[in-house]
Parts: structure tokens; sequence; C-alpha cells
């Protein structure tokens, strides 16, 4: 009897801080999934159109001509059918932003939580897709476009994620990253510039 009420008395303890930790990782795995499901749509959309994504197709389906200058939500609208949910597009630890409830002309960069990689491409599998918007270079950025460089020190804000943040990337997988390990992803994309439509 003095064992059993010893170990209810172990559990006791124990259980509320696993419950904690668990409930600290709930929401950036919900995050995870979404970017899953938002890489998902790109694949899909890119199987309809020559294996692009909507950044290098055409304005009749894509946004090529215009991602120079565009806001990022433009990228994702353009995605609805592959999408389903705006839902999906912001990350389930935000305070600051509330989800869309359609595609419609409603739908701005207040309404999202993840960047879009202006260069990614099947190709090339290691580029940055779409990811957390609390990636940051210590500099502020212009309105809408962020540029990660090797030579700048890229990290993340304490927002969302408390100084860690999720990428998607073209091969379709999502990775949990620290700010040290963001830096070795991006010299691991071969690209000397990763352009991010950013949802400022």
């Amino acid at each position: 009897m003095v064992v059993f009420a010893v170990l209810l008395f172990i559990a006791a303890l124990y259980l509320p801080a696993v419950h904690q930790r668990q409930a600290a990782r709930s929401p950036r795995i919900n995050c995870v999934n979404n970017l899953k499901q938002v890489g998902l749509a790109f694949r899909t959309f890119a199987l309809d159109n020559n294996d692009l994504y909507p950044m290098q197709t055409p304005a009749t389906n894509g946004t090529l001509e215009i991602a120079a200058y565009a806001p990022v939500y433009v990228h994702f609208q353009i995605m609805s059918n592959e999408l389903n949910t705006p839902k999906i597009l912001l990350c389930p630890t935000e305070t600051r932003r509330t989800a869309a409830t359609n595609f419609g002309p409603n739908l701005d960069n207040r309404n999202m939580s993840y960047f879009v990689g202006l260069a990614a491409n099947e190709t090339n599998v290691q580029m940055f897709l779409a990811g957390d918007r609390n990636i940051t270079t210590g500099s502020a950025p212009n309105r809408r476009f962020l540029d990660l460089t090797t030579n700048i020190p890229a990290g993340w804000t304490t927002e969302l994620h408390n100084l860690q943040g999720n990428v998607g990337v073209a091969d379709g997988s999502v990775q949990q990253f620290t700010s040290s390990l963001l830096r070795e992803a991006i010299a691991a994309t071969g690209d000397p510039t990763n352009r991010l439509a950013m949802p400022y």
C-alpha cells in the first residue's frame, strides 16, 4: 500500500509537467501540419501547371508577372482550389491575426502567418517554399519582401514559436529550425539570395 501511495505521489508530480510540455508542443505540431498541407497544395498546383509553382506560372493561372511586387496572399489565393480552406494559412500560435473564412476579396496578409519563397521550384528541393513569418535578418525588411543571404545571419523572433520556426521546403517536407539550423539551411539551398514574400 505504501509503494502504491508513493507511485501515485510521483505520478501526481510528473504528469502536469508532461502535460505542459505537450501543450507547448501541440501548436507547433499543428503549424507543421498546416505547412505540410500548404506544401501539398503547391505540389498539386504544379502537377496541373507544367511542374511550375504559381510564382513561375504565367498570370492566366499563376503569379509570375506580379511576383516581384504582389502581396503574399495573392500566391495563396491563386491556389484556393488546392488549399480548400484559408484557415491553414494561420499558425495556431497567432495572437495578432485572424483566420479568413474564404479566399474572396477580403483575404489579405492579416489572415496569414506564412511566407512564400519566390524562387522555390521542384528541381532545387532545398529551396524554401513557405514558412513562419517570424523569420528575420535583424534589420527592418521592406514592406513585402525579405532577402535571405549567407552573408547576413538570419534567425527567428520570439513571435509564434519563441526563437524557433518551421519551414516547408520544395521537396514537400517541413523542417523545424533553430536560428543556427536555419542559417545552415539557407546555405544549403544553393541560391545566393532567397527572396521571401512576407505577410507584413
